[in-house]
């Protein structure tokens, strides 16, 4: 009797780390694979040439000048917040809470334009704004931050529900200042003098915004992988017990990472009001605090690469606006391809941590 145990048809074993290429030649054929299928899904579900619809995206992206700007500002602005998040998700610190520090951080600002617009000369009041967003994001940072600290409450539910306090807050002022009264919003605040409005630098409104992203983008780069901080972030994000037994203070590196995190996703907030939109509304964050979850993970927390995540995913933003209007599809269609396309990008990953074997036959 043969007892010979037949070895699995397919078994899965886990890679060594692949080389940089080798991961991103993974990633590069996993885009390809994604556009091919939504490419089957376009024409299965609209009957319409799918690379008129991809011409089109790329119309609605980069077609004209002021979509260019457009598309590089709504990038800065998403990459911003996900340099934000990146310390804190390097120390395993799940900080959903992007969103409401980018609303109490634009709350900030748009109280320093309405209350004191007028009293200061303008350069005054940006910096006045300035440290009025950064300090007002990273205190609704340092709140959760010391609950874990002291108590390890669950840091991914209190940051959650601190969204939903700052948007409140943002609604109720807004009843506050609405102009005119009963309207429900605040309209463009100072339209007349300006005040508080960030000055148009090089040839486009947009243009300071992405240069103080970019610089930002260099700062924490530097700051996470070559400083004293940044390491520490690593080695608590890789197990608290080591981190103490080596005489890290793992409380006070908490609590520093997320005012950090906080600062910048007010500095978000300050940018969005002061630059971009003059206003504030429960809906300026546009879910970019969720959203750069996402670019921040599928850059494995690179602050360089995030840039490209960034990119992709205000692209596929950007191109599903131009299809809804030239085709006459609904906007869920491209969230459908958005879908497609993160769906293939997050699968890649197995592929890139682990090998798959095939029984060869006798």
């Amino acid at each position: 009797m043969n007892n010979k145990t037949k070895a699995p048809l397919i078994h899965i074993t886990k890679r060594k780390v692949l080389p940089w290429y080798g991961a991103w030649g993974i990633r590069f054929a996993a885009i390809v694979l994604a556009f091919a299928a939504c490419a089957v899904v376009t024409m299965m579900l609209t009957g319409d040439n799918p690379i008129q619809v991809y011409s089109t995206m790329l119309y609605g992206a980069f077609g004209t000048t002021r979509k260019r700007w457009i598309m590089g500002q709504e990038v800065g602005i998403l990459l911003c917040v996900s340099l934000a998040l990146t310390p804190a998700f390097r120390m395993r610190f799940w900080n959903l809470g992007g969103e409401g520090q980018i609303l109490i951080g634009g709350l900030a600002s748009a109280a320093c334009m309405i209350l004191i617009g007028d009293r200061l000369p303008n350069a005054v009041l940006i910096a006045v704004m300035f440290a009025a967003s950064v300090a007002a994001g990273a205190l609704w940072a340092f709140i959760p931050a010391v609950c874990k600290a002291k108590w390890n409450t669950n840091e991914t539910l209190f940051t959650l529900m601190m969204n939903y306090v700052g948007m409140q807050l943002v609604a109720y002022y807004t009843i506050v200042w609405e102009v005119p009264k009963g309207s429900g919003k605040i309209g463009i605040i100072n339209q007349n003098t300006n005040a508080g409005w960030l000055p148009q630098v090089g040839p486009s409104k947009y243009f300071l915004n992405i240069l103080i992203v970019a610089i930002l983008t260099v700062i924490v780069y530097i700051y996470m992988k070559y400083s004293k901080h940044g390491y520490e972030i690593s080695v608590v994000g890789e197990s608290e017990n080591t981190a103490r037994y080596v005489g890290i203070k793992v409380s006070k590196v908490i609590i520093r990472t997320m005012l950090i995190s906080g600062a910048l996703c007010g500095l978000a907030g300050f940018l969005l009001v002061g630059g971009t939109n003059h206003t504030i509304t429960t809906t300026i964050a546009n879910n970019r605090g969720f959203t750069a979850v996402m670019v921040a993970w599928l850059a494995k927390f690179n602050p360089i690469a995030m840039i490209f995540s960034s990119l992709l995913l205000v692209f596929f933003g950007q191109g599903a606006s131009e299809i809804s209007t030239v085709f006459g599809l609904n906007q869920s269609f491209g969230d459908i391809l958005s879908g497609i396309v993160l769906f293939f990008i997050i699968g890649c990953e197995f592929f890139i941590n682990y090998k798959i074997h095939i029984r060869k036959s006798e």
